[in-house]
């Protein structure tokens, strides 16, 4: 049985038969022949699909007109079973973030080597600038940097594990802790004992770093909070909950790093 569908509706299934196929938005819309953020736009419903994009989108993703508009469509029915396998290892790397502890160590040292000296960066500021580097790099790369969870809490994006990565640090003696005194304020600050291993990061995943300090190194623990509390990736979390890296696609300005406006629709 046939359907009309709403451009939510039809943006949706795109998005599952995408995620289903294991392509990210960048893959599937160099095959559609369209630009990534008009891809972006279909997937949210915010813009129409035309026939000849829609037969595009079925010799793409593997279905028939007929199955996708029907009442019953699943996308799980049409991916089959060898797709699905290969699709979910290919979404663990793209969506799941699996923490590397050595990387993540080495990204932390290097903001402190670069912030430890201003007085505005205590943890508030550290963990922000940390949540814009991971999701700015994933935003740009499809890839993780640290691949650090962060929960949505009331002061901002926090980093998992965090306390217990310090206490490893601490002992280490890579790091150390102190208490400062801010705006009459106690506040709770790091101290880099040694040197970042720039070995452990790419070329492009220390350029990132660089710009997010460059933005955000400065501003005071209250408004970097405000700031983060108004990027997609936090609005769209529930509260206490993960907060997903695939959000950051759908960013607008000024929280996205990509130009999407200035892609051209024929790539």
């Amino acid at each position: 049985m046939k359907t009309s569908l709403t451009q939510k509706q039809i943006g949706g299934r795109i998005f599952d038969l995408r995620k289903m196929k294991g392509l990210s938005q960048e893959e599937l819309a160099d095959r559609i022949k369209i630009s990534r953020s008009s891809l972006v736009q279909i997937e949210l419903g915010n813009r129409s699909v035309d026939v000849l994009e829609l037969q595009q989108f079925a010799m793409v993703l593997g279905f028939s007109l007929d199955e996708f508009m029907s009442v019953e469509f699943s996308a799980n029915e049409i991916v089959d079973s060898s797709t699905k396998l290969k699709s979910k290892k290919h979404t663990e790397r793209i969506s799941v973030p699996t923490l590397q502890v050595k990387k993540f160590k080495n990204v932390l040292l290097y903001i402190l080597e670069r912030c430890a000296g201003k007085p505005n960066v205590g943890e508030t500021v550290l963990f922000k600038l940390l949540y814009f580097s991971d999701f700015n790099y994933y935003e740009l790369y499809e890839e993780h940097l640290t691949g650090a969870k962060y929960r949505k809490l009331p002061f901002g994006p926090v980093p998992q594990k965090l306390d217990s990565i310090i206490e490893q640090m601490m002992k280490a003696g890579t790091i150390q802790r102190i208490k400062t005194e801010y705006f009459d304020k106690i506040q709770t600050r790091y101290i880099p004992l040694v040197k970042a291993d720039l070995t452990e990061m790419k070329a492009s995943e220390k350029e990132v770093i660089d710009k997010v300090i460059e933005q955000f190194s400065d501003w005071s623990a209250t408004s970097i909070s405000n700031y983060s509390h108004k990027d997609m990736p936090w609005l769209a979390s529930k509260e206490g909950g993960d907060i997903n890296y695939e959000l950051a696609f759908y960013r607008e300005a000024p929280y996205s790093v990509r130009n999407y406006g200035n892609e051209s629709e024929e790539l």
